[in-house]
């Protein structure tokens, strides 16, 4: 099964994590941070071992590493019924993170829109973050260089990922707004996708009776 999907889409800092979990909150949405995902990993383990090798670096994580945990996590969040597919639109926070994962997720993912969150200040960025790894304890954000490296992965390896999509597909938040002006965007974007999602569901359900 493919997954109805809308990857949020931007450079490190600009507000992804905060607009996801808002919309977390919001009964048929169900987002997944990858970056999350990997800093839950038991660190001691093989697998997080190697994930906190690249993210301590600003690197990104391997593409087959990658694509194996998110699928573990995203069978778990189904087993416990935290994520339904059939009625959940999937926000995916940090991935896909270059053009090969673009590949590599097509048969899994059903990508209705991309929200693309802009902001015009790098610098801002880069002491949101700084003051995230102190709010959070997160070590990887915490290391001015590293930060500083995160920034040119994107612009040089994840960037180009939004060429893939077709334009129409997708849609420019301005994230230099407040967070509720932020959200006010991308919920005119979304409610759209989850409308017609609720009425294809419905349609199938008279069907099936």
């Amino acid at each position: 099964m493919r997954y109805h999907c809308v990857p949020l889409f931007g450079p490190p800092g600009v507000g992804k994590g905060t607009q996801g979990g808002i919309l977390a909150n919001i009964p048929g949405f169900f987002h997944l941070s990858v970056g999350d995902v990997f800093r839950s990993i038991d660190i001691g383990s093989k697998n997080g071992k190697e994930v906190y090798r690249h993210i301590s670096r600003g690197e990104l994580v391997p593409d087959d590493l990658t694509i194996r945990i998110w699928r573990k996590a995203v069978d778990a969040y189904i087993a416990l019924s935290r994520f339904k597919p059939r009625e959940d639109l999937l926000i995916l926070d940090g991935m896909p993170r270059n053009v090969h994962q673009v590949q590599m997720v097509r048969e899994y993912l059903d990508i209705r829109k991309v929200i693309y969150l802009r902001c015009s200040d790098e610098e801002d960025m880069i002491h949101r973050i700084r003051r995230r790894a102190i709010r959070e304890n997160r070590i990887d954000d915490a290391n001015e260089e590293v930060i500083r490296n995160r920034f040119r992965v994107y612009h040089e390896v994840t960037a180009p990922v939004l060429s893939q999509y077709d334009e129409s597909t997708v849609h420019h938040v301005d994230a230099n707004g407040s967070p509720a002006e932020v959200l006010r965007s991308i919920l005119g974007c979304l409610i759209p996708v989850q409308n017609e999602l609720f009425e294809n569901n419905r349609r199938e359900n008279e069907f099936d009776e």
